[in-house]
């Protein structure tokens, strides 16, 4: 016999039976959790372990047979874990503010919601944060695909001992944004520098002749626009929602594949993951060769570098500092090796930290 489709009404039953167990089964884990960190608080174990959070995320988006998708999958348990850990103690992280900043989307997107995020004035301001122990986590941005390295970033951890724990990769969309709406209405554009060079392009040929100003950041872009009728901004949608502002044209970046690179530092490092990478700083002896020299150790290991890039040394004319990524966490014998080897060419080194690859 053939069986009766269910209709709309037994369907959404169903799913209201379903959204029911949920519930009841996050508060059941939220019970958990609260005696896990009783557990934690009574043997001054760590309060926050990104590493179980990444078994989480691995063992659950590998057990996914779906239809619903991973990343969908990865952005709930994000606020679930993020929800869950608030319940033990408030997770204050700090980033480079104002709200509505990609930095601001970058936080929230490793630490969900319902961490404490601080916004905070500068990139020195965030270091020193984490350095008084105020907050335990810091997001400072360190490159962007398109306009290269984040020079404030680099140069702090010459003067800082924090250690960088993980990476956060976001991709960036500019929007334009103004009161009206209208394209015709502008008069006059604001954002950061950056957004403003990576928008060019559009700008040249959508709005000839008309102004781009640089200001501290694209919420200040925003705020500015939300306040003059004939402004607008080039800022992330959060911007709008925050600022009540309407998208003039979305996504007027010139460069489709835009990511800007974000670390997250902290006081203490981080245990290896086996997909790991491991940052350095360091100068080098001013030597005949000594270039070829210093990549060397990691050329006859067979160990990838990500990224190589040199800084002037502010104490000494004509002298420089690399930054340099590669492949691997300091606790595997070849990366080891290889840093060994690299302390010969060096006045100076420094290991950054090794944390996981950002996926």
């Amino acid at each position: 016999m053939q069986q009766n489709t269910p209709t709309i009404e037994q369907l959404r039953a169903s799913i209201d039976s379903i959204d029911d167990r949920i519930v009841e089964l996050l508060n059941e884990r939220a019970q958990v959790v609260l005696n896990v960190g009783r557990l934690k608080s009574g043997s001054n174990m760590e309060f926050h372990v990104p590493g179980r959070e990444r078994q989480i995320y691995e063992r659950l988006l590998s057990g996914n047979q779906g239809p619903f998708p991973n990343d969908a999958l990865r952005s709930i348990y994000r606020e679930i874990i993020s929800a869950c850990l608030s319940l033990e103690s408030p997770m204050k992280v700090a980033f480079l503010g104002p709200k509505a900043t990609f930095s601001h989307l970058a936080t929230m997107q490793q630490f969900g919601l319902s961490a404490e995020l601080v916004p905070l004035k500068s990139i020195p301001a965030v270091f020193e944060e984490v350095e008084k122990g105020k907050a335990l986590y810091g997001v400072v941005p360190v490159e962007n695909s398109t306009e290269g390295v984040v020079s404030h970033t680099l140069d702090m951890f010459m003067e800082s001992n924090l250690q960088i724990t993980s990476e956060i990769l976001l991709e960036v969309h500019h929007d334009l944004l103004s009161r009206t709406g209208r394209l015709e209405d502008i008069k006059k554009i604001y954002s950061h520098a950056q957004p403003i060079a990576q928008c060019r392009q559009w700008i040249d040929e959508n709005l000839a002749g008309i102004p781009a100003v640089d200001v501290a950041s694209t919420a200040v872009a925003a705020q500015i626009a939300s306040e003059d009728y004939t402004a607008a901004a080039i800022a992330s949608e959060l911007a709008a929602s925050l600022y009540d502002l309407k998208v003039v044209r979305s996504r007027i970046e010139d460069q489709v594949n835009n990511f800007t690179r974000f670390l997250v530092i902290s006081r203490k490092g981080c245990e290896r993951s086996g997909n790991d990478k491991t940052s350095v700083l360091f100068s080098v002896k001013d030597e005949p060769g000594i270039l070829c020299r210093m990549l060397e150790p990691f050329a006859k290991r067979g160990i990838n570098l990500s990224k190589i890039e040199s800084r002037p040394f502010k104490s000494k004319a004509w002298e420089y500092i690399f930054f340099l990524d590669l492949f691997g966490h300091i606790s595997d014998p070849e990366v080891a090796a290889a840093l060994e080897d690299l302390k010969e060419c060096c006045q100076f080194i420094k290991i950054l930290g090794s944390y996981p690859r950002s996926r």
